[in-house]
């Protein structure tokens, strides 16, 4: 694995940080902008939005730009973003850097996953996107529980100062040790991109992404006022319960990364269908604070062994595009981390308790399934073509995947 691969994981430490630290912090937020926390949740909507909207946007503008170049300009205003933040005086100018800092983080995702699948052979395509997905799971375990512990003893505005430490140290590694990248020969032209989109395999792949993510993160988002509300843990309990999630979601990154490219379908289902029971485990047991500790590890696990096989299935049925490719697997996940907290917070408003975020989250993952399911009968009769199959799923990549 090319050590630049394992420089984009570390800086995708960075951003994961920011994108996931507002659950351990809503509370606080929510306290000193004299907002309710349904609303504050809204600034982690606002942070996948921009993820949604930026992705493909930025793909698409700088399609013709030297990456390196462009990754530079892209850290950099994702930590001037941060900065904002902290000094942030209301609640609009907040949910604003949310959005710049964002739409910065989609085009450093859409690009750094593009150069990272360039750099490797097909068949490891799952095991570059878990180093990337790596630095999201490190972020999980240190960044998130340590943003919640700095907004406890020292400030929310604290978390979003040391995110904006880290984005400068990223900024130093992909300067000094991610090497020049040659623009093609022949340069990408965006309708030629663009035709990946007739493909109905790369909308099935947009849906489930969109899905598992957002079952997941409708109950991570208020995970924090569930441990402390419902389960009646202390607050300083918050921090720690993130850190195992994210313990988690590195044993599921490492574990869904070795296997994906070879049963990449089988990790699709396990995983999303060990999603949707844990999810109903998590509401059924919320009152018990042992249940929703050990349930919020494994829900780390399930949520992102199954990411790998996800960013590689857009790779191969989108190869002809890769930029694009990664941008539209950056949005599809967006659109889940848009959706699931949007429809937890309607639960919450509706006063059916924020243990029923689990139940609404469980359902997303549900009908996740059934479009595996759809995906891969699609792709079972692709397989029976001859050589000439799908011109958007090449047949090389078709043949690393066994179900």
């Amino acid at each position: 694995m090319p050590l630049a691969v394992y420089i984009l994981g570390l800086s995708v430490f960075a951003l994961g940080t920011s994108e996931f630290m507002l659950s351990g912090l809503l509370p606080p937020i929510a306290d000193d902008m004299d907002v309710s926390i349904p609303r504050a949740g809204l600034l982690i909507s606002a942070f996948a939005i921009g993820m949604v909207v930026g992705a493909p946007l930025l793909a698409v503008a700088t399609l013709r730009l030297p990456r390196r170049t462009t990754l530079i300009a892209l850290i950099s205003v994702f930590g001037v973003g941060q900065v904002a933040g902290a000094l942030a005086t209301g609640y609009e100018v907040l949910f604003v850097s949310r959005v710049v800092s964002a739409l910065a983080c989609a085009g450093f995702w859409a690009v750094g996953a593009a150069v990272a699948i360039a750099m490797v052979p097909v068949t490891a395509r799952a095991r570059a996107m878990a180093v990337m997905i790596g630095g999201l799971s490190i972020a999980n375990v240190l960044g998130v529980p340590v943003g919640a512990f700095l907004g406890e003893h020292l400030g929310w505005r604290s978390a979003f100062w040391a995110v904006g430490g880290a984005s400068a140290v990223a900024l130093v590694g992909v300067v000094t040790l991610i090497p020049r990248i040659p623009l093609p020969e022949r340069r990408p032209r965006l309708r030629g991109e663009l035709a990946i989109y007739r493909d109905r395999q790369v909308w099935l792949s947009i849906v489930v992404t969109a899905l598992a993510a957002g079952g997941v993160f409708c109950a991570f988002s208020y995970l924090a006022p569930l441990l402390t509300d419902v389960a009646g843990l202390a607050d300083g309990w918050v921090p720690t319960v993130l850190a195992l999630f994210g313990v988690g979601a590195l044993i599921g990154t490492t574990i869904g990364g070795r296997v994906a490219d070879a049963h990449l379908f089988g990790v699709l289902l396990s995983g999303i269908t060990a999603s949707t029971v844990l999810l109903a485990a998590l509401a059924l047991f919320a009152s018990s604070p042992a249940a929703v500790i050990v349930l919020s590890l494994l829900l780390g696990v399930s949520a992102f062994y199954t990411a790998p096989a996800l960013n590689a299935r857009m790779f191969n049925v989108a190869g002809a595009a890769p930029t694009l490719a990664g941008a539209t697997t950056t949005a599809a996940f967006n659109l889940g981390n848009t959706g699931g907290p949007w429809l937890g917070g309607t639960v919450i408003d509706a006063d059916l308790g924020y243990a029923a975020t689990a139940w609404a989250g469980g359902a997303m993952t549900l009908v996740a399934i059934g479009f595996v399911a759809v995906s891969l009968r699609l792709h079972s009769r692709s397989r029976v073509v001859a050589t000439g199959g799908p011109a958007t799923e090449t047949v090389h990549a078709e043949r690393a995947q066994r179900v």
